[in-house]
């Protein structure tokens, strides 16, 4: 929104008025001094009209370690939420940058800026996202090969991406895909008949769960981890 049509919507004055007031030198942007009438503005800097505080709102980033049972929701009738791990504080405005089914575990990213959200959730972005896999039988020999690439799902006609599976034993795998189908990882295991027993998430593009996290903890995001996505 541009500055000035900021300021005619936050106060009695008028857009006319507001350019005065500009060119005065009475608006600080982020505690400068602003005469742009035409500067853009997000909800995430501060305003301020001589000693009035028109808009201070803050932008939060964090990973949560989601544990079992909790719903990727910002409310649930019936189950705890991610929004819900999250002091009362913090929970204003939060949203989810991307979900996990109920029994998946590991690393989700809040945020109240939609922007930010967008480009980690946008399916052109094509981001990595790295699950350990526990399956209830051994991994078939030929599963490497098969995910590499891609398998048809017949309900929604199409195939997914070419993903990369790493074993860790007979049992346990790492898998990168770079998609969020619905219930994708253990469909594409159950191309092989093999059902997914535990399923936890380590990593979105360059950002990994932090190993300090313990199930139902968060911790705000570096600025660097941030600017991954920025």
């Amino acid at each position: 929104m541009q500055l000035n049509r900021f300021i005619q919507i936050n106060t009695p004055y008028s857009r006319q008025q507001a350019k005065l007031l500009l060119a005065q030198g009475r608006v600080k942007v982020a505690g400068q001094i602003v005469t742009d009438a035409s500067l853009e503005i997000d909800r995430f800097v501060r305003v301020e009209l001589d000693s009035q505080l028109l808009q201070d709102s803050q932008s939060h980033y964090l990973m949560v370690n989601k544990p079992a049972g909790v719903v990727s929701a910002t409310e649930h009738p019936e189950h705890q939420t991610v929004i819900d791990l999250l002091p009362q504080a913090l929970r204003q405005g939060m949203h989810l940058a991307g979900r996990l089914d109920l029994k998946t575990t590991g690393l989700m990213l809040l945020t109240n800026d939609g922007n930010w959200s967008r480009r980690v959730t946008q399916p052109e972005s094509k981001i990595a996202k790295v699950y350990r896999v526990t399956t209830k039988d051994p991994v078939a020999a030929e599963a490497e090969a098969v995910f590499s690439r891609g398998i048809y799902f017949r309900y929604e006609n199409i195939t997914t991406r070419p993903a990369e599976l790493e074993r860790i034993d007979s049992y346990n795998s790492r898998l990168t895909i770079h998609e969020g189908r619905y219930h994708q990882v253990k469909r594409m295991f159950g191309y092989f008949d093999n059902e997914v027993i535990a399923l936890h998430r380590e990593r979105i593009g360059a950002i990994t769960l932090d190993p300090k996290l313990k199930p139902g903890e968060f911790r705000p995001l570096t600025p660097a981890e941030v600017a991954l996505f920025a």
